[in-house]
């Protein structure tokens, strides 16, 4: 602080650094009004609405179980084969897209070996040099060109369903023999057209995000137990009705690819 010591509450003209009328004030002595609240009900009434929309999206989210479960099948199978999941998405979206390759790389619930996932916004150096170079719009389809193989996974991530530099992603998993996932807002929305299989979901993009992290480690839930199932003998014993190695056939897709 440059030596100066910070003031005392007191020197701010009242208790906890709030002026003897209610309102805050400055640290250099300028006033910052605050409307006074009736108590917390105001703030206590925004906070219920706020998961009263929260709650909303997330049961809505209920209705997708089964597409979740596929999901997981697939990932399961492709990356304990070899395969590699490539996931995106910009602001929020981004930090939860590196959760779950987080979750995927590392570990979710209990100890198992690690998998190929890569976060693609999390390469800075790459970013800045492909918007620089392409345009941000390209930020992603370029890694997915450089690291998708055939059979591997791009999931998508975005609140609004309209991000061009997702949009592009999805082109480019489609040239490269990916498959293509996407969670999104309301449909209809372009990304869940441009995508094989979206998991769409209706409300604000805030409560849709907040469900959208909540899709990701039900999705982690049913990767680990597919994978202790698979791979360990306690796993084959447990009550998942798979005794054998998954075997999933490629799923039907959008525009003509096999």
């Amino acid at each position: 602080m440059n030596g100066v010591p910070f003031p005392r509450p007191a020197a701010l003209g009242g208790v906890n650094g709030t002026s003897r009328s209610g309102g805050l004030r400055a640290i250099g002595g300028r006033r910052r009004a605050i409307r006074p609240v009736d108590g917390a009900t105001f703030l206590e009434d925004r906070i219920s609405d706020h998961l009263g929309g929260s709650a909303r999206t997330l049961e809505g989210l209920q209705s997708h179980a089964p597409l979740l479960a596929r999901w997981a099948q697939h990932l399961a199978v492709r990356l304990a084969d070899g395969g590699r999941l490539l996931v995106a998405g910009n602001g929020g979206s981004a930090a939860e897209a590196q959760h779950l390759t987080a979750e995927l790389v590392g570990r979710y619930d209990g100890e198992r070996r690690p998998f190929s996932a890569i976060a693609l916004h999390g390469d800075t150096s790459a970013v800045t040099a492909i918007g620089n170079d392409y345009g941000y719009e390209q930020v992603f389809a370029r890694q997915v060109r450089a690291h998708a193989r055939p059979g591997d996974i791009v999931l998508l991530l975005s609140t609004s369903g309209a991000s061009q530099n997702l949009l592009c992603a999805a082109e480019a998993a489609r040239e490269c023999g990916a498959i293509s996932w996407a969670l999104t807002g309301p449909a209809p929305n372009p990304l869940e057209s441009a995508v094989d299989e979206a998991l769409t979901l209706e409300g604000p993009g805030c409560h849709v995000q907040e469900s959208q992290l909540v899709a990701i480690h039900a999705l982690c839930t049913c990767f680990d137990a597919l994978i202790r199932a698979t791979e360990t003998p306690a796993g084959r014993d447990a009550p998942l009705g798979i005794d054998q190695p998954l075997v999933i056939d490629q799923p039907s897709v959008k525009g003509g690819r096999p």
